[in-house]
C-alpha cells in the first residue's frame, strides 16, 4: 500500500489519474497532449501509477491505451478514511438519540 501512497503523492500523477477518470483508455500520445510535461516524463508517470496498480495497459494493435484502476484508492478509503466516517456516523446518531431522549423527557 506504501507505493499507492507514494503514487498519488505526486501532483502530476495524480492530474493523470484525473485524465483517466475523465477519459479511461487513452494512449501515451493522447494523454502526453494535455499535460505540461514532456512525453517522457508522462511515460515515467505512468510506469510509476502502473507498478503501484493504478493504471492497468491494454494494446490495441500498435497502440497501448491506459486505464484506470480503482481498486487500490477503493481498499485506501476503506482502511483510512472509512473508520473515520464510521466513527462520525455512530457519534451523529448517538447525538441524535441523546436528543429525542431529551425531548420526550420534557414532554412528559
Amino acid at each position: 500500500m506504501s507505493d499507492v501512497f507514494r503514487a498519488l503523492a505526486d501532483e502530476s500523477r495524480r492530474s493523470l489519474l484525473d485524465a483517466l477518470f475523465a477519459r479511461n483508455g487513452q494512449s501515451l500520445s493522447e494523454m502526453a497532449e494535455n499535460m505540461p510535461m514532456s512525453r517522457q516524463a508522462v511515460a515515467k508517470h505512468l510506469a510509476i501509477l502502473e507498478s503501484a496498480n493504478l493504471v492497468s495497459t491494454a494494446w490495441r494493435g500498435r497502440e497501448k491505451l491506459h486505464y484506470l484502476n480503482p481498486v487500490p484508492i477503493g481498499e485506501i478509503v476503506r482502511r483510512w478514511v472509512g473508520k473515520f466516517e464510521d466513527a462520525r456516523v455512530d457519534a451523529l446518531t448517538d447525538f441524535k438519540e441523546q436528543m429525542e431522549t431529551s425531548e420526550e423527557k420534557r414532554r412528559a
